[in-house]
């Protein structure tokens, strides 16, 4: 895949004109980050932002004796780091590779100064600073005031709709560190699973999760079934 079909399947750059990408490509710089490997650092300046091009990359927080609480996975295609960056502020948490990552970096000044050349691109952010709200308030909402089996539920929801509504598809992430994403340890996540797969909800081999009964899952997400 070259840089513009890439470019082509992330929503930012999504439907622009040829010229559109040969300047984007004049401006993106391809960084490649070993696993575990940091990105940036929770308070540094955010001086431009990414977008994962192969592997996953972490999103997550410490606390004060060290406890590492993830907020996000991103995979390909899926910008990260861009909301402190249009602010021109810092970044709220640490990012980290969770395996061998190739990522593409844009340079704030440079992207702002593309901005007014190619305004389409804009509304396209707007769309997106919009969209990363609504995920985050989700998130909060359900950490908040959701119990587990509903926190599983609407991240199986996540990846269905992700997948092109595909009843199946593969977990991005190991269970244990699923489990640290959802807020609850992995012992508990694994008796989820297993209920959900004794209620025909879900079938499972390894990984590879078959949503069997959407209704049903939903129903868990919006904490209908206990």
């Amino acid at each position: 895949m070259d840089f513009t079909d890439f470019l082509k399947k992330t929503f930012i750059f999504s439907s622009l004109e040829k010229p559109h990408y040969f300047a984007l490509n004049k401006i993106a710089k391809v960084l490649n980050f070993k696993k575990s490997e940091i990105i940036f650092n929770e308070g540094e300046p955010a001086k431009g932002f990414y977008i994962v091009k192969s592997g996953k990359v972490k999103i997550y927080k410490l606390s004060f004796d060290g406890k590492e609480y993830i907020l996000h996975i991103f995979s390909a295609h899926e910008p990260f780091g861009e909301v402190p960056a249009f602010v021109s502020g810092k970044f709220p948490a640490n990012a980290e590779a969770v395996e061998d990552s190739e990522v593409v970096y844009f340079d704030r000044e440079l992207f702002i100064n593309l901005l007014r050349e190619i305004p389409e691109i804009s509304l396209k952010i707007i769309g997106l600073l919009s969209r990363r709200l609504y995920v985050f308030t989700k998130i909060i909402e359900s950490l908040s005031l959701k119990e587990v089996p509903s926190r599983l539920s609407e991240y199986l929801l996540y990846l269905y709709r992700k997948n092109n509504e595909n009843e199946m598809f593969e977990l991005e992430i190991p269970k244990k560190m699923l489990a640290n994403v959802l807020g609850t340890t992995p012992e508990t996540l694994s008796r989820i699973f297993l209920r959900f797969k004794n209620d025909n909800i879900i079938e499972m081999d390894g990984n590879l999760i078959k949503i069997v009964d959407i209704e049903k899952l939903e129903n868990y997400a919006e904490g209908v079934l206990k």
